[in-house]
């Protein structure tokens, strides 16, 4: 059994030798989700296989920044991507509904769902009809369900008449959007100036958190202020159901899911499992990790966590030295990180 513990200062880190708790009554589980993997992994060039410190766990392509971070404070990353996205119908729908309809808000709560959404916001149709007919067949492959949407913000900051025709295409002028944190908005803020001037980014909420960001987005005057949510399925429904009871109309679309991968090699599985930490973003590879953890293995390492969402996901996981940051986001995930590893340090020298 472990007490938890909420560190009066950011980090927040919930540990098995911590001893004082203002959530002293819960406990820890030992209950392990089992999860069937469907695609194939191995290890990042850009990662070590010497003595790892940490195992960082995001989409394959999306641990970078995360890895450089602390390989400029000397410690070595092992990469091992633990889920996968995947596009679902609610993308053709998001598509259309961006073409047919004009909303209040726009929420976006995850890179990922920024991400989508941006390439639905682009890929319309319409839109590629017309590029097409102008442009030649050469440039199709960019509107397609993986269009690298960055490559085309970049291509419109040289061509006027291409931006001219996005900005009729996707029928929703200047968008107000609502993100959740400064990672999610930071997905927008790599848009070219012209695009941005049509993407607003309006509102972040006081704290990174679904449930704080339904408490505190602003209403619009009329009395059904309307809000299209494109989410993962894996969502919860905290964002609309507090939206709906203060009164807005809301639409959802389920434009993509997450996934866990598969057939990890032994290998690397060999290295992450006596890494003192890993590092999770989300609440699914969360489950993906465990779900590799052998049944005979008794795993108690530490867990760092890019926020609370994922941290009570870890703690009813059963897991016991977790540590998050009281602000989601890639600098304070940096910071509990680095708490992990020095509880970790410390752990071993007793």
């Amino acid at each position: 059994m472990a007490l938890t513990n909420f560190s009066p200062i950011s980090p927040h880190r919930w540990s098995a030798f911590s001893y004082s708790s203002s959530f002293s009554s819960c406990q820890f589980n030992n209950r392990r989700i089992f999860l069937k993997l469907t695609n194939v992994v191995t290890v990042s060039a850009s990662t070590s296989l010497s003595n790892p410190k940490v195992v960082v766990t995001r989409e394959l392509g999306k641990n970078g920044r995360l890895v450089d971070a602390l390989a400029n404070r000397g410690i070595n990353c092992l990469e091992l991507p633990l889920v996968q996205h995947t596009q679902l119908p609610g993308f053709d729908k998001l598509s259309s509904l961006l073409r047919s309809n004009s909303f209040d808000w726009i929420i976006i709560t995850s890179p990922e769902a920024g991400t989508v959404f941006l390439d639905a916001w682009t890929s319309g149709g319409h839109f590629r009809s017309r590029y097409h007919a102008s442009h030649g067949p050469k440039h199709e492959s960019w509107f397609g369900s993986k269009s690298p949407w960055l490559e085309l913000s970049w291509h419109l900051l040289r061509n006027t008449q291409l931006f001219s025709l996005i900005s009729r295409a996707a029928g929703t002028p200047n968008v107000r959007v609502g993100v959740v944190g400064a990672g999610t908005s930071s997905v927008f803020g790599k848009l070219g100036p012209s695009l941005k001037e049509i993407l607003n980014v309006a509102f972040v909420p006081s704290k990174a958190i679904g449930k704080v960001l339904a408490a505190e987005l602003p209403k619009l005057g009329n009395a059904s202020c309307t809000v299209l949510y494109p989410a993962s399925a894996k969502a919860s429904n905290e964002i609309e159901e507090g939206l709906a009871k203060r009164g807005f109309e809301v639409m959802r679309v389920n434009t993509y899911t997450t996934e866990p991968v598969s057939n990890v090699d032994q290998m690397v599985l060999d290295q992450a499992l006596v890494a003192p930490v890993i590092a999770v973003a989300s609440p699914s590879a969360l489950r993906a990790w465990v779900s590799l953890i052998p049944e005979d293995q008794q795993w108690d390492n530490a867990v760092a966590c890019i926020g609370e969402t994922t941290a009570l996901v870890a703690k009813k996981l059963g897991m016991k030295n977790i540590f998050f940051p009281a602000n989601p986001g890639i600098e304070g995930w940096i910071d509990s990180i680095l708490e992990a590893l020095e509880a970790q340090n410390q752990l071993q020298k007793v």
